[in-house]
């Protein structure tokens, strides 16, 4: 839901204090976590924890885009790559803490982070001059983004196979007619909508839209498998489970680097299709490991999907941004970081509905991995999907032919 106000604020304030005073609410929530009394104030200071995050990451990614020119692969890259470090060093620090210290400390460990980060960026993070001081919020947007995102998402976990609930499909109409309710409204706003329809006429835009969903089904989804699939077939603890996934984001370390360079040079389409067909490698085995499997296969398999997914998002999100103008880029990158969570919120809870219910009829070690196998094989139908969308990416070898 915070995710639209950050273009109305880049729009109306500069973007260095957006970013920085978001910065601040998130730590401010943080602690506040750390410090809640009972279960419905650590829910309370975790919506604000979330509504910061969610001004945060699209504020940075506009940002980088008015900046960068021809040059916004390489930079996004570049800036991603502590991202990379968090499916690597995260799931270990958020294992040890549980096993070792108090649960408070999952909040406090972000304050000396955020702390510096603020410091930095007071330094080194340049002026972002308001674009257009008059603009003014749109309500009636958020709200019926917010019903249309959230009520998907709500209808994906209320639905099963063997029992449908009223409650997923009343989610589902209510998410539906938000939709439609959406599209009348913004074609009336025009270029004043949250999300203006015309950015749909750029097949770059278009196709990253579309891109970014299906990218969350198919590489989100399987990030909330690994760990109980580990934990649950191989029978390991917490943290075990957590170091199993460190050749992942060592593959996605690995490629990184490389990943905005050349969609720069070569465009988003030549990077990102090669990176689906390494995720698709790195995942299918997963349809078949078992107790019995070696270690090392695992880790194996795990690097080379690594080095997939990480040359997925950076160029798909780039390539959003192309041919599009700077009064456009506040409003594309919120499209593009809600169809982002949306698409990674409903793969997770699609493939959590897959195996939950697949483990209603399960006992046996074996018959927990089949479970699991039916997850990693619907992650991988949706990640075959995504082909499609690709192929209407950028390709700067055929424009330069």
């Amino acid at each position: 839901m915070a995710v639209p106000f950050s273009g109305w604020m880049m729009q109306k304030y500069d973007g260095k204090g957006v970013y920085m005073g978001a910065l601040g609410l998130f730590l401010l929530a943080s602690l506040l976590a750390g410090l809640s009394w009972d279960v419905q104030s650590l829910i309370a200071f975790r919506v604000l924890q979330g509504f910061a995050s969610g001004i945060i990451i699209p504020t940075l990614t506009a940002l980088i885009a008015q900046v960068a020119g021809e040059n916004l692969g390489r930079l996004m890259s570049v800036v991603g790559i502590p991202v990379v470090f968090g499916p690597i060093i995260g799931p270990v620090i958020g294992g040890f803490i549980l096993q070792h210290l108090q649960w408070e400390w999952l909040f406090f460990v972000n304050l000396p982070i955020g702390i510096i980060a603020l410091l930095i960026a007071q330094w080194k993070l340049p002026k972002f001059e308001a674009m257009n001081k008059s603009a003014k919020l749109d309500w009636l947007g958020i709200m019926l983004l917010a019903l249309l995102s959230g009520m998907f998402i709500l209808g994906i976990t209320e639905i099963r196979t063997e029992n449908v609930h009223v409650t997923g499909i009343l989610a589902f109409i209510i998410a539906f007619v938000s939709l439609i309710s959406y599209l009348f409204y913004a074609r009336k706003r025009k270029d004043q909508a949250l999300i203006p329809l015309d950015l749909f006429k750029s097949k770059n835009f278009s196709a990253s839209f579309l891109s970014l969903f299906l990218a969350g089904f198919a590489t989100n989804g399987p990030m909330l498998l690994f760990p109980l699939f580990f934990q649950n077939v191989f029978d390991l603890n917490v943290i075990t489970a957590a170091l199993w996934l460190i050749p992942q984001g060592v593959g996605m370390l690995v490629v990184r680097p490389m990943v905005g360079t050349f969609t720069d040079k070569y465009g988003a389409r030549l990077v990102v299709l090669p990176s689906i067909a390494i995720t698709i490698i790195g995942t299918l085995p997963f349809a078949f490991f078992d107790a019995d499997t070696a270690q090392w296969i695992i880790w194996v398999v795990l690097f080379i999907r690594g080095m997939g997914v990480g040359g997925i998002t950076i160029p798909v999100m780039s390539d959003s941004f192309v041919g599009l103008q700077k009064s456009q880029v506040p409003a594309t990158s919120i499209a593009t970081r809600i169809i982002q969570n949306v698409g990674a919120a409903s793969g997770s809870a699609i493939l959590a509905t897959v195996v939950s219910n697949a483990l209603l009829q399960e006992t046996t070690i074996n018959h927990f991995a089949h479970a699991y196998h039916v997850g990693f094989v619907t992650s991988l139908i949706f990640m075959v999907l995504s082909i499609i969308p690709a192929f209407y990416l950028t390709n700067k070898l055929e424009q330069s032919n």
